[in-house]
Parts: structure tokens; sequence; C-alpha cells
């Protein structure tokens, strides 16, 4: 019976937030197309004033909000992170995933628990959800685009050498391309239309992808403009640079899989353990958090952990 109403009460609390979100944030988007259409057919069709006036209340008031929640400064720095994410949200569409993380999160381990402790502990894990989902989209991102890079500057060569300039090159591989290289490389041509550099431009790239092996290429075109040179031969032997040291780093973490997954184990499992007994039996554990003793081997269990953890983590990094 607990558990039932434990699923009840978090599938209603799940549906609720959605129909928020998809209120606040969905609505509009609905409109767009919408009028869209309208605006296609403008003879035959007139657009509705009061959604119109309903999708601009909509959005001045999420911008109202994420005004009052972040500063610009915090504004622009979550929004820089957003776009290397690749994630099609806005800043205070963060702040609202981030709000429904939080709840979700807290009262589910308080559901589970029935201790009121555990919702201040699942707040603050909440919070960081979605920020660790936004950095592993863009670890995930920055490692598909080195992945499909070698392709890419085996597309600009074979452009170059058969007469096209480089933003022609580019072109090519925004043609022929895929996401996420694709939608980078359209965003350079795109500023370079609206006026900017292409040096300017790479190296905003670079920003949105920070990469080793892309920094090569930038490098290598922006000097070949500054002194010369044919740019097609040095990219190749960058291509066949990037290739050996692909190579490289997969024998590398082929050799080192099973000391990293020794650190996570190290990490994970007291915690995962102390978790479980504290389900099953909490007065078996409660002792280690009452008792001084307790405290003393807690803490000094976490201490050796976090330390054995970050020494694997070091040992089985290897920079090629």
């Amino acid at each position: 019976m607990f558990w039932y109403i434990t699923l009840m009460v978090g599938l209603t609390t799940l549906l609720f937030f959605y129909g928020l979100f998809h209120f606040l944030f969905m609505r509009n988007k609905r409109l767009e197309k919408r009028m869209k259409r309208y605006l296609e057919h403008s003879d035959s069709k007139k657009l509705d004033k009061r959604k119109l006036r309903s999708l601009v209340d909509i959005r001045l008031a999420r911008e109202k909000l994420g005004k009052k929640v972040l500063s610009k400064e915090k504004s622009s720095k979550l929004e820089a992170l957003i776009k290397k994410s690749g994630l099609p949200i806005k800043p205070e569409e963060y702040l609202f995933f981030q709000l429904i993380s939080v709840f979700l999160v807290g009262m589910l381990l308080f559901l589970i628990s029935g201790d009121l402790v555990m919702l201040f502990i699942g707040a603050p894990i909440g919070y960081f959800i979605p920020l660790w989902f936004i950095k592993k989209k863009i670890k995930d991102r920055v490692k598909a685009f080195n992945e499909g890079l070698p392709d890419m500057l085996t597309t600009m060569i074979g452009s170059m050498r058969a007469g096209f300039s480089l933003p022609q090159s580019l072109q090519t591989v925004v043609e022929e391309g895929e996401a996420p290289i694709k939608d980078e490389i359209e965003l350079v041509l795109k500023e370079m239309q609206y006026g900017s550099t292409l040096e300017d431009s790479l190296n905003g790239l670079y920003e949105r992808m920070p990469s080793k092996d892309l920094e090569l290429m930038v490098q290598a075109i922006i000097i070949q403009r500054t002194v010369g040179g044919n740019l097609a031969t040095v990219l190749d032997k960058i291509v066949n640079t990037i290739r050996d040291r692909t190579k490289i780093q997969r024998q590398i973490t082929t050799l080192t899989a099973q000391g990293r997954l020794s650190g996570v184990v190290i990490g994970l499992l007291p915690v995962a353990l102390a978790f479980i007994l504290y389900l099953i039996e909490p007065d078996y554990i409660g002792a280690l958090f009452s008792h001084p003793i307790g405290m003393i081997m807690l803490a000094g269990g976490a201490v050796s952990g976090t330390v054995g953890f970050f020494m694997i983590k070091k040992i089985t990094t290897i920079e090629v």
C-alpha cells in the first residue's frame, strides 16, 4: 500500500510539472508554428490577436522570471554553457528544469525512506543533476566532434584540391556532414555572412568545442592565411596526426579500463551500501551517525575513499 501511494504521488507530481512546463515553454512553439502557417496563407486567414498577445505575455513573463533569478553575468555564462551542449533551451527554461529536479529528487527520497532528513539530502542532489546533464552533453558533443573531425578535414582537403576556396569547402562539409560538425560549421559560415572574419569565427568554434585537434586545424588555417602556403597539404598532415593520436588514445583507454572501474567501485560502493543499509535497517547503521566513534569512522572512510578515487583517476588519466 505504501509503495502504491508513493508511486501515485510521484506520478502526479511529475505530470503536474510536465503540464506546467508545457504551458509555459512549449505553448509558444505551437503558436509560432501556427503563426507561420497564418503568415504563409495571409490572404485566406487572419492572425488571432488574442493568441498573439498570449504568446507575447508568456514570453515576457518568462524573461522577467529569468532576470529576477539570474543576474546578467550569470545568465550569459549559463547561456554559453547551454549553447556548448547543443540543447535547444534557454537559461530560464534550465532554471525551471532545475526546480523540478530539486522537488522530485527530494520528494522521492523522502517518500522512499519516510525520513525528513532525506528530503534535505535529495534537494541538493536534484539541484546539481541538470548541471551534470549539461556538462555530460558538452563532453559527449566534443567527443562526437573529435571523432568526426578527420572525415571533415578529408572532405575539406578534397574540396580544396578540386579548386574550391576555404569557405566553399566548409559549405561542402555542411552539406555532407552530420551533427554536431554540421551544426558548428554552419554557424561559422553564418557568422562570416554577418560580417565576422574567418579568424574570429574559427576562434569562436574553438571556444564552443575545446579540442586540441581542432586547435591544430584553426592554427594551421590562421597561419596559412598570414604567411601563405598549401593549406590542403598542411591539413593532410594534421589528419594523419589526429588519426595516430586517436589510435593511441583508444589503446590507452583499453589498457586502463580495469583501473578506472576500480576507482568507480571504490567511490560508489561504500555510499551505496550505507544507503541500502539505512533503508533496510536504520537502527543498525544509526550508531555511525550518533556515536562519536562512528562519526570519526565515517569521516575517515570518506576522506580515504575520496583520496583513493582521485589517486586512481590521476594514475589512469594519460594525456596524448
